[in-house]
């Protein structure tokens, strides 16, 4: 190496450490999605019985008729609390039921049903509270077609099946099959890092084909399989996702983390929104938000259950400008 190109080298070097100082904010994957967000909905404006307030709220659900449904774990409300579209309490159920409120879905037909990782079970409701179905044991931990341990989330077939998914969980490192009525089908997975084996399975959705996506969440993955449970292919770029959630035209919504460790470390903080192709896996478009649970309304609204205690409510829109004098005065409740 001659004098000059050893210079030329040291200035190279210089010129690219220099940058790595100043790199600031890494872009939006995807590309940045245009959302402005309520980060108190049902608490601003407050609607709720007096004395009310929510926990951690673990899972946010909402049905046909614009309906929002909160799974929520303080002691200062019920653990069920629904709401109309704009944030107006209407009604809740579930004082006493529950050991550990964890997942939420709402069906095609507006029934609701909920995972209760704290007493290994999962129920069904009507929309204003009437239980319908009750799996698992009370309290009962194990691994067999009558039980969970520890379940997580649950996901629907798409029509004109009416067989569901239950993902189990923490406990257990399976997926379960189950008919309309709760029959058990079939189930796969233990816990491992191979194909089909899973370390906390977190979410589970399901595309119009019927195909089923698992957040393998410590394991830093998704996996996709067949609806027998056949491994297909997995997708290990988007972090440690926390919930999945596919709407009926295959727009996949994920709200994750960097890795497990930081979801952990951070207590479901500083995680993304992504939207990804489910062809793919490819991020559509990207931006920050803490959550634990996240659905899409068929407004196209997001809402996020974030264990701080909040739902957000993220709606289209973007600032034209800086913010004015008026800016922070009052929640910003409408579009």
């Amino acid at each position: 190496m001659n004098l000059r190109t050893a210079c030329l080298t040291v200035c190279c070097a210089s010129v690219l450490g220099l940058c790595a100082a100043e790199q600031g904010w890494y872009p939006h994957e995807g590309g940045l999605m245009k959302y402005r967000v309520n980060i108190r909905f049902g608490e601003e404006p407050d609607t709720m019985p007096d004395g009310w307030k929510f926990g951690r709220v673990s899972a946010v659900a909402t049905n046909p008729a614009g309906e929002v449904f909160v799974f929520q774990r303080g002691k200062k409300a019920d653990p069920i609390v629904v709401f109309d579209s704009k944030g107006k309490y209407l009604r809740s159920w579930g004082k006493g039921m529950f050991g550990n409120p964890h997942g939420m879905r709402v069906d095609r037909n507006g029934d609701v049903f909920v995972t209760d990782n704290g007493d290994h079970q999962v129920m069904k409701f009507t929309s204003t509270g009437k239980p319908l179905m009750t799996l698992g044991i009370k309290g009962k931990a194990a691994t067999d077609d009558k039980t969970f341990n520890r379940p997580t989330d649950i996901a629907f077939a798409p029509a004109p099946s009416t067989d569901f998914y239950v993902s189990d969980g923490y406990g257990n490192s399976r997926v379960v099959k189950f008919n309309k009525d709760g029959k058990y089908l079939l189930d796969w997975g233990r816990k491992g890092k191979a194909q089909g084996e899973f370390n906390i399975p977190h979410s589970v959705g399901v595309d119009s084909k019927g195909m089923v996506y698992v957040s393998d969440r410590e394991n830093n993955r998704i996996q996709i399989f067949d609806a027998n449970g056949k491994f297909e292919r997995q997708w290990t770029h988007l972090g440690a996702t926390q919930n999945i959630f596919i709407t009926p035209k295959d727009e996949m919504w994920i709200i994750t983390h960097r890795d497990n460790i930081e979801n952990i470390t951070y207590d479901t903080l500083a995680g993304r929104i992504m939207r990804i192709d489910t062809k793919t896996g490819k991020i559509l478009g990207a931006m920050e938000s803490p959550g634990h649970w996240l659905n899409v309304s068929s407004a196209g609204e997001i809402f996020i259950g974030s264990l701080t205690g909040n739902v957000f409510r993220w709606y289209p829109g973007w600032m034209q400008g800086t913010a004015g004098s008026e800016e922070g005065l009052r929640p910003n409740n409408q579009r």
